[in-house]
């Protein structure tokens, strides 16, 4: 399998349910996994996918410049590091951001988001 290949398929779907329907995130979470938003610490599905979909806004359409990701660790995790642009309704000029994910393999062959870093970057 071709780690690449994972993390711009994982970076496709996760982004894609986010601008269209942040909910649907949940199935990529599991109890221990853990957000940090801006800084604010989250833990488990239900309070990662309430905090995403409390959001000031109801829509955005993310923009990905790029993807980045290595292997992590002997249970086959892998680390995945995404930067791009975020355009809100209403709104003249995008937003820049950063984003880190470490996925994790689960028994029937797809991966879990266990951590997940998100940061606006101002310039």
């Amino acid at each position: 399998m071709d780690p690449d290949a994972v993390a711009k398929a994982f970076v496709g779907h996760y982004y894609n349910l986010f601008d269209s329907n942040r909910a649907n995130l949940a199935g990529l979470y599991q109890e221990g996994s853990m957000l940090t938003f801006e800084g604010e610490k989250i833990q488990g599905v239900q309070s990662i996918v309430g905090k995403l979909t409390s959001l000031p806004f109801q829509q955005c359409k993310h923009n990905i410049s790029t993807v980045d990701c290595q292997p992590s660790g002997p249970a086959g995790g892998m680390l995945v590091f995404v930067s791009g642009s975020l355009q809100l309704p209403g709104e003249q000029h995008q937003l820049k951001f950063s984003q880190m994910f470490h996925l994790m393999p689960t028994p029937a062959g797809s991966y879990y988001v266990f951590n997940d870093i998100f940061r606006l970057n101002y310039a």
